[in-house]
C-alpha cells in the first residue's frame, strides 16, 4: 500500500511455495482480476515509452466489454513518453496512485501527485515524464470519443481527488457518495471516470442493472460485491470488469472506508447493428 492510501501494484513474483488457488475469475458477465495477479510476469511494454511497463486491466473484447481500455502504467525515474497516444480518436483520463507524474499538454507542464486527475481530449498534444527519484504509477483509461454534431468537444482539465467534494447519494446519510470530476449533464463528455466512496456498513441496496459498462479499481478498503449471480469478496488493488446489464451491488466490509475508481460510458444514443 502506498502512503497516499491509493493501492498500487508492487510487482514482483509470488514464491514457489504459494498455492495456486486465487480469486481470479472471468465469466460471460464479469471479470475479477485480484491484486495478486498483477505480478512481473504479466506486464506489457508499449512503443515510444521509455523505462515503462504496464498492467492491462481491460481492453475491448468481442462478445464482452466494448468501449474502453484501462491500464496501470509504471514509469521509472527518467522514463516516460513523448508520443504516448497513437490513436487520434482516443480520449484519456490519467489518475495517479503513487509517485509524481509530469504531464505536458500543449507545451505546458503539470505535475501530478497521488490523487491527481487529468482529462485529455481526443487529439491532444501531450507527453508524460517521471522527473522524480521514485517510480510513478497511474491509471490510463482510454475511450474512442463519439462526437455528436452540434455538441462541442470537451476541454482538457487537471484536478485532484482531494479537491473534489464527494456528493452523497440520497437517503444514505453520507454512507455512499460519489466524487464526480465531470457534471452528469455535460453532454460534451461520453464517459465518466469517478471515485465512489462507501463508509463502513454502506451499501448499494439493490442490484443495479443498466446499459453502462464498468471498470472498477479498488483504491482502498474491502467489500463484498454482488456480480450477476455471485457474491465476490474484493479488496484494495482488485479490479472488476462488468459487462453491460450485469447485475451489481455491494456491502462495504469495513473497518475503513471502501473506495474505487469507476469508469462508465454515458450520454450517447445506443448504436444499432454491428
Amino acid at each position: 500500500m502506498s502512503s497516499s492510501s491509493y493501492y498500487a501494484p508492487p510487482g514482483g513474483l509470488p514464491p514457489q511455495t504459494q498455492i495456486l488457488t486465487d480469486r481470479a475469475v472471468f465469466t460471460d458477465a464479469y471479470a475479477v482480476i485480484p491484486k495478486g495477479t498483477l505480478s512481473d510476469i504479466v506486464t506489457s511494454r508499449l512503443p515510444f515509452w521509455e523505462k515503462t511497463r504496464c498492467w492491462v486491466l481491460a481492453r475491448p473484447l468481442s462478445g464482452f466489454a466494448e468501449t474502453f481500455s484501462q491500464t496501470i502504467v509504471e514509469v521509472a525515474p527518467g522514463g516516460g513518453s513523448k508520443k504516448p497516444e497513437l490513436d487520434a480518436s482516443a480520449q484519456a483520463v490519467l489518475f495517479v496512485v503513487e509517485g509524481n507524474l509530469e504531464v505536458t499538454l500543449d507545451g505546458e507542464p503539470h505535475v501530478m501527485a497521488p490523487g491527481g486527475y487529468a482529462y485529455l481530449p481526443a487529439g491532444s498534444n501531450w507527453q508524460v515524464a517521471n522527473t522524480g527519484h521514485e517510480p510513478c504509477k497511474f491509471h490510463w483509461i482510454r475511450k474512442a470519443y463519439q462526437a455528436i454534431e452540434g455538441i462541442d468537444t470537451p476541454k482538457a482539465f487537471f484536478t485532484r481527488d482531494q479537491d473534489v467534494a464527494p456528493i452523497p447519494m440520497p437517503d444514505t446519510q453520507g454512507r455512499w457518495a460519489t466524487s464526480r470530476f465531470v457534471e452528469p449533464e455535460d453532454m460534451r463528455h461520453d464517459m465518466h471516470v469517478n471515485i465512489v466512496t462507501f463508509e463502513p456498513g454502506g451499501l448499494i441496496p439493490f442490484a443495479e442493472t443498466h446499459v453502462m459498462e464498468h471498470g472498477l479499481y479498488v483504491l482502498e478498503g474491502k467489500a463484498v460485491y454482488h456480480l450477476n449471480q455471485d457474491w465476490v469478496e474484493v479488496e484494495a488493488g482488485d479490479f472488476m470488469w462488468l459487462r453491460a446489464f450485469c447485475p451489481q451491488a455491494c456491502y462495504a466490509g469495513g473497518p475503513g472506508r471502501f473506495r474505487y475508481l469507476l469508469y462508465k460510458d454515458v450520454n450517447r444514443p445506443m448504436k444499432l447493428g454491428v
